[in-house]
């Protein structure tokens, strides 16, 4: 309780501007509509029967599933530069079930997280980097940033 209090106490007063002042799930949720709706956004004919990790039995039982991939992977180059195929099959990997041996750590595709980072780059939003991996650009920046404010603000109609 105290805790929550103190939070509170920081927050009054405290306008939003940029992606890590919003909640991440509020901002992916947000951005992954506006991908939807701006329609600049390519989905492969493969996007419903592909899986997501060789751990995984099934595909994603979300339509959009590829869309809130897409916005979370943007929303990680935002807040750490340089991040590549292998830092996002890392990230997304997951435990592979093996019956009854032990579980083990398993990569998730590259090529969905490669396609996603092509169509990143294809919008604009994103470009690579010289010293490996990519990095958010400046127009990439301000459209985030209004999805963010713009989140932030849904998030606080929600709360009233």
């Amino acid at each position: 309780m105290s805790i929550e209090l103190y939070d509170n106490q920081f927050k009054e007063g405290r306008k939003i501007v940029t992606v890590k002042d919003v909640e991440p799930e509020a901002f992916i949720k947000a951005f992954s509509q506006h991908l939807k709706r701006q329609g600049r956004f390519e989905i492969p004919k493969w996007a419903d029967v592909v899986k997501t990790s060789k751990a995984k039995e099934l595909p994603p039982n979300d339509p959009d599933w590829l869309y809130v991939r897409t916005a979370s992977m943007v929303r990680k180059v935002y807040i750490r530069k340089g991040m590549g195929v292998g830092a996002f099959k890392k990230v997304y990997g997951s435990q592979q079930r093996r019956g009854t041996c032990t579980k083990h750590f398993s990569k998730s595709s590259g090529k969905i997280a490669r396609y996603c980072l092509q169509q990143l780059e294809e919008m604009g939003l994103v470009e690579q980097n010289e010293e490996g991996g990519r990095v958010i650009t400046k127009e990439g920046q301000r459209e985030l940033d209004t999805v963010a404010v713009q989140a932030a603000a849904e998030a606080e109609e929600d709360d009233e």
